[in-house]
């Protein structure tokens, strides 16, 4: 229902969120942050996501699991957000890849919030080095489809919004840009004496993440030193035949995750591309030095105070930026993080808590 005339502390906001068995972390602490901080500013909200009825039967992200996930969400859950979304002002999709339920919100004020369009720009075959199946073109039709029929759109980065912009053909008054702020209060820890000196890597194993690019920096980092250099810690997913001085850590927590940042040399993070790149804020948050690609969105989160890779496939110059960071001399050192903790500030979840109250109130002029 539109309620033209309310403000923005009388309006109700339903947030959609994502279906609990695809386990999209970084989305579920998306909306979370989102929603509490709108509770926070005295916004009354509530979060609805797919549940899992035929999923429970075999839950897993590929073969009959997901397609079971998929009755799930195309099919059940529609239903039940029909009938949900009529006792609030204005709805917001969280993650764009459930943009296809704009198709049941068009009656109503809505916001979809996309992270980035990677998977549709593969699906566009705009990734070589990344096809997409039949099966995940179809998928991608719909979410592209869902999309251009938003009322409005805001992305997480510049780069974001024109890809968008781009792909969907949609008029640049639809389509905006609100910066992410940080999904935890990540901040510096004081680091022990004589601890073992590491760089720190935080991703999956998606294609753009470069995880064997990472490998290959490493590994060239090693015979540049003649000395072997700080280890490197790798936080994500299980990877096989990891080489001398890599170690993986799987399923940490918000603290634990706070502490390898804050006693990191370095975070060493050379995504081919990204749709925002946390680990970048999360890592300056926490008082430590980022080498990452020299492309957007990186630049846009680390800005002036991260150091840049030209071309992360291009393996000795990227070995050598990084160790010319980790050779800085201590005052350099101590400025590039004061530079980074300043840098961190830009990204504030209260802006970002604004800018969407902000939208909400535009979405239903």
């Amino acid at each position: 229902m539109e309620n033209r005339n309310a403000s923005i502390g009388e309006l109700r906001i339903l947030l959609i969120g994502n279906y609990p068995p695809d386990r999209q972390e970084s989305m579920k602490r998306f909306s979370l942050m989102l929603m509490q901080g709108l509770k926070d500013a005295g916004v009354e909200v509530e979060l609805i996501r797919p549940e899992a009825f035929f999923g429970r039967l075999k839950p897993a992200a590929n073969g009959l699991g997901k397609w079971l996930g998929y009755i799930d969400k195309f099919f059940v859950f529609p239903f039940r957000l029909r009938r949900y979304a009529a006792k609030f002002d204005v709805a917001h999709i969280c993650d764009h890849s459930n943009a296809h339920y704009t198709r049941y919100l068009l009656n109503m004020p809505h916001l979809v919030t996309c992270h980035d369009m990677l998977a549709i720009r593969s699906a566009l075959g705009e990734f070589p080095q990344n096809p997409t199946g039949w099966t995940g073109r179809i998928l991608q039709r719909i979410i592209l489809g869902g999309l251009r029929r938003a009322r409005r759109i805001t992305c997480v980065s510049e780069a974001t919004r024109l890809d968008v912009l781009r792909i969907t053909g949609l008029a640049e008054n639809r389509v905006d840009t609100t910066l992410n702020g940080l999904n935890y209060p990540y901040t510096p820890l004081d680091s022990s004496p004589g601890r073992e000196r590491y760089l720190l890597h935080v991703g999956g194993n998606q294609w753009y993440k470069n995880r064997m690019g990472l490998l290959a920096i490493y590994s060239e980092l090693r015979r540049l030193c003649g000395e072997p250099p700080p280890k490197l810690i790798m936080v994500g997913p299980p990877l096989e035949n990891l080489p001398e001085g890599v170690e993986l850590r799987s399923g940490l927590d918000n603290e634990q995750l706070r502490l390898l940042y804050s006693q990191a040399e370095l975070l060493l993070f050379p995504s081919i591309e990204e749709g925002f790149g946390w680990p970048v804020l999360e890592a300056q948050a926490c008082g430590c030095r980022v080498v990452t690609t020299r492309k957007a969105p990186m630049t846009e989160v680390g800005g002036t105070a991260a150091f840049y890779l030209d071309d992360p496939c291009n393996i000795a110059d990227a070995a050598q930026v990084v160790k010319s960071v980790l050779d800085q001399p201590v005052r350099e050192k101590e400025a590039a993080i004061a530079a980074g903790l300043e840098n961190a500030r830009r990204f504030s979840t209260e802006n970002m808590v604004n800018k969407y109250r902000k939208l909400y109130q535009e979405v239903i002029q």
